[in-house]
Order: structure tokens, then C-alpha cells, then sequence
């Protein structure tokens, strides 16, 4: 009898297990397969999202090229065809012909400034107004040339006994933070460096690496450029990491982001995390911080496809219509539009 018993308590002991076992696989497939449900969802509001914002998107690149023929702009160009070229990527049908000439209008803008840039005068908007044209053509696939190269000269002749490049004028948050300044130089000093400037370039980002690392960050705008200059700069991942959850520890309950912390969110701050978030610190769209930061994008999206963000700038151009929705706020709220929509775009697979 006491050898019956042992043989069915063991027998007894695996059918237990057995059951249990089925049981935790059982509420993983159901779990798994509530995730794959809401993954659908989100993914086709995420589509919906970005068709909608692209034209409008391209219609407002359009116009400020026309209005405003000699003046690169980093909120009617610049991020615009960052959205647009991330968005190609992901299947969607963009106006080739649209973008080519966003992409050739902010060449010859350059072009048209280069003896300047050689003298290391530059253009109003200073490091800004260069760093972000030069993203913009790395966006467009533009190659290395003359002109590029005379752009970087500007960038490493332009405030280089300073630690790091610092904004010509304050318009918050895009024209304001010396992190925005610098991550946009040091991206335009790595993507279009020339071989002869090689060594300076390299003098300098080990300059800028000891301010970013010594440097607090005071804001959103500032923290997400800290970021960005810190994985453009070569930082270890543990320096990447902590700017990293700096951010996420910002993230409000809605799932969005203020531009500063005493403030709602909005679509230009929740959209610049999201992207750096995503680009500089490896993010995974899949993961709950991300997901709730779309989901608010897509929340707050009107019914024209557009975000509307108000201005804390002072106005310091003389006012004119773009084709982006909400007057005064137009430049601000493009701006976030170009940044929201780069966001939903990366978190759809790539299709090309």
C-alpha cells in the first residue's frame, strides 16, 4: 500500500503540473493574441495617422518654398522632409517631384551663402539654420559637394573657441537650447565632413563630448538634443541609457510630453522624443512607453489631419500664410506635424 500511494502521488504530482502548465499557456496565447488584436488596431490608426498629415504636410512645403523663395525654413523644409522620407520607407506614396525640389531649394539656399560660409560668416539662423539644412539633405540622399563642404568649414570656424554651438536668437523650444545648436552641427559635421577637415572635426566633437557629459539638461527640447548629440558624439550606452530614461521619466499620463515640465503635453514635444527615443537610444515601437506616446499622437490629431500647438515665441518675421492650418501658431505647429508623423511612420515596418 505504501508503495501504491508514492506511485500516485507522483502520478498525481504531473497531472497537476500538466495542468497547470496548459493553464499558463492557455492565458499566454490569450494574452498574446489580445496584444496581436490591439497591435492591428493601432497599426491601421497608425496609418491612418500619417495619410492624413502628409498632404498637408507637403502642400505647406510648397507654398513657403514659393513665398518665401530665398529662406530655408527648418519647419516648412526641414522637417517636412524628414517625415516625408521616413514615411516613402514605409509604403506610403509621397509627391517625388514635391520633394526633389524641397530637397534642391535648400541646396541652392546653401549655394547661394557659400562664400560666407568659407569666411565663417554663415547665414542668419546661424548653427541652427545650417546644422538643420544639412539634416535635411541627408534626408533627401544629397551627396557630398563643394558646397557641403564649405558649410562644414562654417560649422568648425562658427563659435569654436565655445564648448559647444549656441542658438543666434530664442524661439522656444525649436530656437533656444544650446543641446538643439549643438546636435544639429555635430550632425552636419559627421555626415559631410570632408576628408582634408578630418582632423578638426575630430578635435571638436572631443571639445563638445566634455560639455555634454559635465552639462545638464533644463528642459524637454534640451534633453531630447542631449540625446541625440550624445549617440552622435559616440557615447557608451550607459551615458545613452540614463539621457534615455531622463526622458522617459518626463512622460505624462496621457502618454505625451510637455515642451517643459510644468506644462500639457503637446504634439512638438511628444513627437521629438518619440524620434530621438526611438533613432538615438534604440526604443523598440513595441514597447509601452512608445505605444502610448502614438496613441496620444493619434488622439490629439484634428479632423484635417493636422496638430495644433500654440506658439511661445515672439514674432520676429513679417507674418505669412504657409498652407498649415492655425495662423499664428502655423510654424509651431507644422513643426510638431513634421515630428509627429515621423514618429507613427517609424513605428510601421519598412517596405522598401
Amino acid at each position: 500500500m505504501k508503495d501504491f500511494s508514492r506511485t500516485s502521488l507522483i502520478k498525481r504530482w504531473f497531472f497537476d503540473c500538466r495542468v497547470i502548465i496548459a493553464g499558463i499557456i492557455a492565458i499566454c496565447i490569450g494574452e498574446t493574441g489580445l496584444a496581436e488584436d490591439h497591435a492591428r488596431e493601432d497599426l491601421g490608426a497608425i496609418k491612418t495617422a500619417v495619410t492624413r498629415s502628409l498632404p498637408l504636410l507637403e502642400k505647406a512645403a510648397k507654398i513657403s518654398m514659393e513665398k518665401r523663395s530665398q529662406c530655408f525654413t527648418c519647419h516648412n523644409q526641414g522637417l517636412p522632409v524628414m517625415a516625408l522620407t521616413v514615411a516613402r520607407t514605409r509604403g506610403f506614396r509621397v509627391d517625388e517631384k514635391n520633394l526633389l525640389a524641397q530637397v534642391q531649394f535648400t541646396a541652392a539656399f546653401l549655394e547661394k551663402n557659400r562664400a560666407n560660409y568659407l569666411e565663417g560668416h554663415g547665414q542668419g539662423g546661424g548653427a541652427d539654420t545650417a546644422g538643420y539644412a544639412l539634416w535635411t539633405l541627408a534626408n533627401g540622399g544629397w551627396k557630398p559637394d563643394s558646397t557641403t563642404g564649405a558649410v562644414t568649414e562654417y560649422l568648425l570656424l562658427y563659435e569654436k573657441d565655445l564648448d559647444s554651438w549656441k542658438p543666434q536668437s530664442r524661439r522656444p523650444p525649436t530656437e533656444q537650447s544650446l543641446f538643439t545648436s549643438t546636435h544639429v552641427a555635430l550632425r552636419g559635421l559627421k555626415n559631410f565632413g570632408t576628408a582634408e577637415q578630418r582632423e578638426r572635426v575630430d578635435r571638436r566633437f572631443e571639445q563638445v563630448r566634455r560639455w555634454l557629459i559635465r552639462t545638464p539638461a533644463e528642459d524637454t527640447e534640451d534633453r531630447v538634443s542631449r540625446l541625440r548629440a550624445l549617440e552622435i558624439a559616440g557615447f557608451a550606452s550607459e551615458e545613452i541609457s540614463l539621457a534615455r530614461q531622463e526622458l522617459v521619466q518626463g512622460q505624462h499620463a496621457d502618454g505625451g510630453w510637455g515642451q517643459l515640465d510644468n506644462m500639457p503635453s503637446d504634439a512638438y514635444a511628444t513627437g521629438t522624443v518619440l524620434v530621438a527615443l526611438h533613432e538615438a537610444a534604440g526604443m523598440s515601437d513595441s514597447e509601452p512607453v512608445y505605444r502610448a506616446g502614438l496613441r496620444y499622437l493619434i488622439a490629439t490629431q484634428l479632423d484635417d489631419g493636422s496638430w495644433h500647438v500654440k506658439t511661445r515665441s515672439t514674432p520676429i518675421q513679417t507674418y505669412y500664410e504657409s498652407g498649415y492650418p492655425h495662423g499664428p501658431d502655423q510654424f509651431i505647429s507644422i513643426a510638431a506635424a513634421g515630428w509627429a508623423t515621423t514618429a507613427l511612420a517609424l513605428a510601421l515596418p519598412v517596405t522598401d
